[in-house]
Parts: C-alpha cells; sequence; structure tokens
C-alpha cells in the first residue's frame, strides 16, 4: 500500500448546537476547534446543523403532505382536458 495516500481516520466529535447533542465517532474531516469529551480527552469538533436529534423525521414531528387532496382539487378546478 503506498503511504501518505488516505487521510488519517480518527475519533471526531460531532455536535448539534441547536439542541445540545453531541456524538464521538471516527472520520476522516479535519476541524481546528476542539472539544474535551466526557473520557476527558480532547478531540476536534465539527459543528452540524441538522443530527437525528433535531431532524423532523426523528423527532416525530414531520408533517406528511397530502398529494391526493391536492391531485383531486386540481382535477375539480380545471376537470379532466
Amino acid at each position: 500500500m503506498k503511504k501518505n495516500l488516505h487521510p488519517s481516520y480518527r475519533p471526531v466529535v460531532f455536535r448539534d448546537p441547536g439542541v445540545g447533542f453531541a456524538f464521538l465517532t471516527r472520520s476522516t474531516v479535519t476541524s481546528s476547534k476542539t472539544v474535551e469529551w466526557e473520557d476527558g480527552k480532547t478531540y476536534p469538533v465539527v459543528d452540524v446543523d441538522v443530527s437525528s436529534a433535531s431532524h423532523p423525521y426523528y423527532t416525530g414531528r414531520g408533517r406528511v403532505l397530502d398529494s391526493a387532496g391536492r391531485v383531486e382539487r386540481f382535477r375539480q378546478r380545471y376537470g379532466k382536458a
């Protein structure tokens, strides 16, 4: 295998500041920010906009669009062409 070809794969903290949710995983992403984790070690941190703690699909706050109702309203308004 060639050396210095692949980026380093190391522990990184991904944090969703909107809901105060963070998790530690491994990644190749780089960041200049760091955070001290629960184990007392310092890891690079990446702030994300949406996580499983804030996404409507996972939190149950999502809306279901009634596409069938929209089609029926269109047919009533413009009739069968």
